[in-house]
C-alpha cells in the first residue's frame, strides 16, 4: 500500500542552554487511509506514550530544547534502527513498523499478513522517520558547536505491567544509558541517587530498559555528547488503561524529581562546557 500523510513529522522548539528532550512515542496521528486498516483496538493508539509534554512543561523554564513527534508509534517506531534491527535480540519487541500491540494482538484487522510492505516501510521511514532523525542530529549538532557539550534526554513512558516484555510491575524510574556506553559513568550515577531519592518511587538503572536506538545511536560521551533514557511507569502520572487520563495530583508528586534530574544533566554538562 502507497503511504502519505499531511501532517509534520514532529514540532520542534528551540532552547537556549545545550540539552534537548526528545519524545519519540507521543505522536497519535495515523493518516486515514492506514487507520482504515487498523483494528478498532489499535485505532486508539494504546501504546502510545501519553502526555509528556504536559508532564514536561518545566522543560522551557531550564531552557532545554524539545523534539516532539507528531505520528503513531504504529505508523513508525522512531526508536528502532532505521533497518528494522532488534534492540533486545532473543526477548520479544515490537518492530520498526508495528504489527501488533504490546499485549501481543494484531494492528491490523486482516492480521499481521496485512501489514506493511517493504515499499510502504521505505516510505514511512523517508516520511516520519529520517525527518526526526535529522532533526534531533542537527540539534545535537547545533548544541555541541554553541555550548562545547550536548546532553540528550529520551523521555518515555510505559505500562507498569506488561507481560509480554518483562516480569511483574516494572520499577517507576528506569533509566538507560546503554549499560553505560552513552553518557559519562558519574553523570548516570548522579541521576540513580536523585531517583532512588525520590519517596514513594522505585528506580533502577540499566535495568529491563537500557536506552533505545535514540539513546544508543546518539550518546557519544567521549565526543561531548551525552546521552540518557528514562522510561517511566505510567500510573506515576495518568491512568494506565481507557479513557488514559492525565492525573495532575499524581503528576505533581513525580515532575519535582523529574526536574531535579534534569537540573542534574544540565549542572553536568554545563561545567564540561568548551
Amino acid at each position: 500500500m502507497p503511504f502519505t500523510t499531511t501532517e509534520p513529522p514532529f514540532r520542534f522548539r528551540r532552547g537556549t542552554r545545550p540539552l534537548l528532550i526528545s519524545m519519540p512515542h507521543v505522536g497519535t496521528h495515523v493518516p486515514p487511509q492506514l487507520a482504515a486498516r487498523l483494528t478498532d483496538e489499535a485505532r486508539q493508539v494504546p501504546d502510545t506514550d501519553w502526555h509528556l509534554e504536559r508532564l514536561y512543561d518545566f522543560a522551557d523554564e531550564l531552557g532545554a530544547s524539545v523534539l516532539v513527534a507528531t505520528h503513531s508509534r504504529y505508523v513508525i517506531d522512531l526508536n528502532r534502527p532505521p533497518d528494522g534491527a532488534s534492540l533486545y535480540p532473543g526477548q520479544s519487541v515490537t518492530g520498526l513498523c508495528p504489527v501488533d500491540t504490546f499485549d501481543d494482538t494484531p494492528l491490523y484487522a486482516g492480521g499481521a499478513g496485512a501489514g506493511p510492505d517493504d515499499a510502504e516501510i521505505a516510505a514511512r521511514r523517508e516520511t516520519v522517520w529520517r525527518p526526526y532523525h535529522r532533526q534531533l542530529a542537527d540539534e545535537l549538532a547545533r548544541l555541541k558547536a554553541q555550548h562545547g557539550v550536548a546532553a540528550l534526554w529520551d523521555a518515555h513512558s510505559i505500562r507498569s505491567v506488561l507481560p509480554r516484555f518483562f516480569e511483574g510491575r516494572l520499577p517507576d524510574l528506569n533509566l538507560g544509558t546503554a549499560q553505560g556506553a552513552s553518557c559519562d559513568p558519574a553523570l548516570a550515577q548522579a541521576l540513580l541517587g536523585i531517583a532512588k531519592e525520590a519517596d514513594g518511587f522505585t528506580s533502577v538503572l540499566n535495568g529491563r530498559f537500557t536506552g533505545g536506538y535514540i539513546t544508543r545511536h546518539h550518546g557519544q560521551p567521549a565526543q561531548g555528547v551525552h546521552a540518557v533514557q528514562l522510561e517511566m511507569t505510567q500510573c506515576s502520572y495518568m491512568q494506565e488503561a481507557l479513557p488514559f487520563d492525565y492525573l495532575p495530583a499524581l503528576a505533581a508528586r513525580v515532575q519535582p524529581h523529574l526536574r531535579r534530574m534534569l537540573e542534574a544533566v544540565l549542572r553536568f554538562v554545563e561545567s564540561r562546557k568548551g
